[in-house]
């Protein structure tokens, strides 16, 4: 996640690629990124000492050794501290390094790596212009929603989650599309191009997606007699239940 962050903010032009360090133990994978201009390292508090915002991309486990390795370089009126971990909140942050310091959860999707993420943000001690800041750095990785904290386990759900979900959904489509005689190529490219097109008519025309259906459904055609028969085989019912079971999944035993 981090290095797709990196790249995107490169690739954007939103900052310069001298303005971004990035850190792995293993820095031999990141030449690609050295390549085009960053600066890479592995020591951690080398990048807390070069750069005035933190962005902390590591496993959940790993999240307070990297933390106490760069308490002492922590800066209250310099840096600001933005998590991408999944379920590690705002206090266990604090807790942690112990400053009082503007703190960002962001949560990310795995499309951020074609820079159409879904980021929902949230934040703790942050200025209007640190907020603003933050949003724009994700906004160069897709689209961002600034949440209450307390939703974040469920923006985890509908937006992270959410892409294995869509992607099963075209799996189905185009298990259908080759029944119906499709090849799988062929299949794959019509649902997915389909499923793009559907969510940009959402995006673009700020609709709901009964307003999108009604255009193509009509009396006694093919499109509703569909509709009506994924109904009747509990099609919205087990999506939703599949999302409550995540949310239930996510906020119980993680």
């Amino acid at each position: 996640m981090g290095t797709a962050i990196a790249e995107g903010l490169i690739t954007s032009g939103f900052l310069p690629a001298s303005d971004i360090m990035i850190t792995k133990r293993n820095v031999q994978t990141l030449q690609s990124l050295q390549d085009k201009g960053a600066n890479i390292s592995n020591d951690n508090n080398e990048a807390a000492r070069f750069g005035d915002v933190i962005i902390v991309a590591v496993k959940p486990f790993q999240v307070q050794e990297v933390l106490l390795g760069i308490k002492a370089n922590l800066d209250e009126t310099r840096h600001m501290l933005v998590s991408v971990v999944t379920g590690v909140y705002i206090k266990d942050i604090y807790s942690i390094i112990e400053k009082q310091m503007p703190v960002f959860r962001a949560m990310p999707n795995t499309a951020i790596a074609i820079g159409e993420s879904m980021t929902c943000i949230c934040n703790q001690a942050a200025t209007p212009e640190q907020v603003k800041f933050v949003e724009d750095t994700f906004d160069q990785l897709g689209k961002t929603i600034t949440i209450d904290e307390k939703l974040m386990d469920a923006a985890t759900v509908l937006g992270a989650c959410g892409t294995a979900y869509a992607m099963r959904y075209i799996r189905a489509n185009i298990q259908g599309g080759i029944e119906i005689g499709f090849s799988a190529a062929v299949a794959s490219l019509i649902a997915a191009q389909t499923v793009k097109g559907a969510a940009q008519l959402l995006l673009q025309h700020n609709s709901h997606p009964e307003q999108e259906i009604d255009k193509v459904t009509t009396p006694k055609g093919c499109t509703i007699a569909g509709l009506n028969e994924m109904e009747h085989q509990g099609f919205s019912s087990s999506l939703i239940k599949g999302l409550t079971a995540s949310y239930k999944k996510i906020t119980t035993d993680m």
